[in-house]
């Protein structure tokens, strides 16, 4: 019985809500610190679809599996805000470009009846919208937060398990971040590694 509840899906969810939380504090404390500098592009990227994915499960009866994605949209946009005073200055031409493609990309999404092709759009977006702070990283990889990441790619991992319904529009967009997130936290731990310099990994 015990056992049951542990494996539910609520349970499951809750548990990728806590690594949310946990992993998000990590982050704010850092950008507070200074330590951390979040790129404003990205973050509005990932804020405003996310927000979307929430919606487009939702619809598609995820469940518990969603809470993760709602909750993260939120926090995203309140980073959105500190980026813009706190984050990284350093806005190149190539961030633009990606920034405006991710842009113009979106309304395709609206345009579009069709759910699934428009969680492909939505995913291709968000994958985009990570250029800017893959960028930044290369050459700066002690300004982001790697234990927020890889806490990120568990977290919705966690809520692919806790989906209700599993089928390409409720599963692509959360799959596809404990990729991008794993491949991140990877260009970090290399990078930090090449560069030599005595930095704490958190």
């Amino acid at each position: 019985m015990i056992f049951d509840v542990l494996l539910s899906k609520e349970s499951i969810a809750i548990v990728a809500v806590i690594l949310t939380l946990v992993g998000y504090s990590q982050y704010f404390k850092n950008i507070f610190s200074g330590k951390t500098k979040p790129h404003a592009f990205s973050w509005l990227i990932w804020a405003s679809l996310t927000g979307i994915a929430y919606f487009a499960q939702i619809s598609d009866g995820a469940g518990p599996g969603a809470w993760v994605t709602g909750l993260t949209a939120v926090i995203s946009f309140i980073i959105v805000g500190f980026a813009l005073f706190k984050g990284e200055n350093n806005i190149t031409r190539s961030d633009w470009f990606t920034f405006i493609a991710a842009l113009s990309a979106i309304p395709a999404w609206l345009i579009t009846n069709d759910a699934l092709l428009s969680v492909i759009i939505i995913t291709a977006i968000d994958a985009l919208g990570f250029y800017p702070t893959f960028r930044k990283s290369w050459m700066k990889p002690f300004e982001e937060t790697a234990i927020h990441y890889f806490l990120a790619g568990v977290k919705f991992l966690l809520a692919v398990i806790a989906l209700e319904n599993y089928t390409v529009i409720t599963v692509l967009y959360p799959f596809s971040l404990v990729v991008m997130n794993a491949l991140f936290v990877m260009l970090l731990l290399i990078r930090r590694n090449a560069l030599k310099i005595p930095e704490p990994v958190s």
